[in-house]
Formats: structure tokens, C-alpha cells, sequence
């Protein structure tokens, strides 16, 4: 019981965070700045480590396709089955992720040392909510910046499934059926699901490192433990947001 308590808690807690964030969204526009800055460094910082990501698993989506589809002569079908997987399920899981793991972090990180170090409370003294310049930006920047690196990720994962298909020599598919492939079977709703995928876990994992900086307590010890707090929490709801956000896509 203890232990539902404080998910409760925790959840609680990250849903008034939010709301005290975005109750702050008409001073947007006087903070452009640091919204440019956030979302540098979520889309700019964030990409080539996708890009790479994306590339290799379009390559092995590839290779393993064309391995198993070769006894049935099915390997016009790689394009249907690579675009399919990137669009709908791996690039937006494993883009967020990679956001997880590479700018929770740091975001829980800089949030936990300036509420040890008394950063927070100096703000909060000068009459200056937190919610608005540590938070609001950053959940703003990640709905701006996950559909591109969603939509790069899939289109740099295409090109690596094609150069696969093309070379590997027990696959040999010429990349215009490999391309009209995917042009036939994945439609604007795959795409579509996949963004809307995308910008749920960008949002989460943001929200609840931010939650988790924010909520840090005791000494520079503890602001290890609430990075990595952060990204256990953020990997674990990805997974399972997944299922559910996937089970409500398909309904509609």
C-alpha cells in the first residue's frame, strides 16, 4: 500500500506540474529565447544519435526481411514490412527513448542541482513561479521537435532498409519496388499514428523529468539518483503508454 501511495503521489504531483506550466502559456512569447534554446536542445542535440539509431535499425529491419522472405520469394515486400515497422511502432518508441535518455536526463540533472543548491528557492523568493521558465519551455520545445525527429527517423531508416535491399546479395532488390512498396502500404494514418505516438512520449518523459528535478531532495548525492530515477520512470511509461495509445489508435 506504501508503495501505491507514492505513485499516487508521483502522478498527482506531475499532473499539477503540468497544469501550472501551461496555466503560464500566455508569457510564451516574451520567453522566445529560451524556447529557441530548449529546442535546440532537444531537436539539434538530439538528432544525429537518431539519425544513426534510425539508419542501422532500417538496415536490420531489411536484412532480417529479406533473410526470411527469400524461401517464399517475398522480397518486393521488404519496403511494406521496413516502412510499416519505423512508421507506426520503432521510430517514434525508440526517438523517445533516445530523449530519455539524452535530454531527461540532463533536464532532470539541471533541475535536481538547482533546487539542492537553492536555485529553485531563490526564484520562487523573487516572486518568479518555477513552472514558468524551468518548465514551460522545455514541454513547449518537445511538441515542436518530436514530429521532425519522428519524421527524420523514419525517413533515414527508409534509406538505410533501401541501401540494405539494394546490396546485400541474397536480396538484390532494386529500390524503386523497394520504395513503390512502401509508397503502397504506408499510408498518412501510419504516419500519423506514429506522430501522435511520438509526441505523448516526448511530453511524458519531459514532464516527469522535469517533475522528478524538480522534486529533489537532501544533497549532491541525490541528484545521481534522481537522473536515473527519471529515466526508469520515463522508460517504463513509454512501454506502457505504448500498448495503451496503440490500442486506442486502432479503435478509431
Amino acid at each position: 500500500m506504501n508503495q501505491i501511495r507514492k505513485i499516487l503521489e508521483h502522478f498527482g504531483e506531475t499532473v499539477v506540474l503540468c497544469l501550472r506550466a501551461f496555466s503560464h502559456l500566455p508569457t510564451l512569447p516574451r520567453q522566445w529565447r529560451r524556447l529557441i534554446e530548449q529546442c535546440y536542445l532537444v531537436g539539434y542535440t538530439t538528432f544525429p544519435i537518431v539519425a544513426i539509431l534510425s539508419f542501422f535499425i532500417g538496415s536490420v529491419l531489411a536484412l532480417q526481411a529479406g533473410y526470411s522472405l527469400q524461401a517464399v520469394a517475398g522480397q518486393d515486400f521488404i519496403g511494406a514490412l521496413v516502412g510499416l515497422s519505423l512508421a507506426r511502432e520503432l521510430a517514434p518508441v525508440m526517438t523517445a527513448i533516445l530523449l530519455a535518455g539524452r535530454v531527461g536526463s540532463a533536464t532532470s540533472a539541471e533541475l535536481a542541482t538547482m533546487k539542492v543548491y537553492q536555485e529553485v528557492d531563490a526564484l520562487v523568493t523573487m516572486n518568479i513561479p518555477p513552472e514558468r521558465i524551468l518548465v514551460l519551455p522545455r514541454l513547449v520545445a518537445v511538441l515542436l521537435m518530436m514530429p521532425v525527429l519522428t519524421l527524420t527517423a523514419n525517413l533515414i531508416g527508409w534509406i538505410g532498409g533501401a541501401i540494405i535491399a539494394q546490396n546485400v546479395d541474397f536480396i538484390q532488390l532494386d529500390t524503386r519496388i523497394y520504395f513503390q512498396g512502401i509508397q503502397n502500404f504506408v499510408g498518412f494514418r501510419d504516419i500519423m499514428d506514429g506522430l501522435i505516438k511520438a509526441e505523448i512520449f516526448g511530453f511524458v518523459v519531459l514532464l516527469v523529468s522535469c517533475n522528478v528535478g524538480l522534486r529533489t531532495t537532501g544533497g549532491p548525492r541525490e541528484i545521481g539518483a534522481s537522473v536515473t530515477r527519471a529515466v526508469v520512470i520515463s522508460l517504463i511509461l513509454i512501454l506502457i503508454l505504448d500498448y495503451f495509445v496503440t490500442s486506442a489508435l486502432m479503435q478509431f
